[in-house]
């Protein structure tokens, strides 16, 4: 059982960046973008920046890597590009920026995906680093997707995550 005093610590207002990776959303057709700006809206955090960009690895590690340097953002969280086709590529973007892996959210987003969608849930590269004291959250582009990541794994931790991350 985990330390109570421990769990406790958390922040409250996380600062998030959000980066939709692909080819074809625009603003007027990113629901995944949208779903989770609203999500983190109406769970108290802020939105420091929302970018679309091409599924292009280099344009992808450039931007993540500029979020992780700013002050002003404490977390980043991806949606879009993390499937077996061909112009997915935002895991092989990541893999290089992550100084630390958690390998449990990529585990425990699939098992929860498995229980909606079956064996499909495999095909799933959602991933979670740390990049300069920054935590990374990689979801797939779909919006149901992106809810089930944020309600279920990404929202309840975020503010406990940034606090260690902090030093608290």
């Amino acid at each position: 059982m985990p330390d109570a005093d421990h769990v406790a610590k958390r922040t409250e207002s996380v600062r998030c960046a959000i980066l939709t990776v692909s080819d074809s959303r625009r603003s007027d057709t990113d629901h995944s973008g949208l779903a989770i700006k609203n999500l983190l809206a109406n769970s108290g955090q802020k939105v420091c920046a929302y970018t679309i960009l091409p599924d292009e690895p280099e344009t992808v590690r450039a931007r993540v890597a500029e979020l992780c340097r700013d002050a002003q953002c404490q977390a980043v969280i991806l949606t879009g590009g993390t499937g077996v086709a061909t112009r997915d590529t935002t895991s092989e973007a990541l893999d290089g920026l992550y100084e630390k892996r958690l390998d449990g959210f990529g585990e425990l987003f699939r098992v929860l995906s498995y229980e909606q969608i079956g064996a499909a849930a495999m095909l799933s590269r959602a991933s979670a680093g740390i990049c300069n004291a920054t935590v990374v959250f990689s979801l797939p582009g779909s919006t149901g997707a992106v809810r089930l990541g944020m309600e279920k794994l990404i929202l309840p931790q975020l503010g406990h995550v940034v606090a260690l991350l902090a030093g608290h």
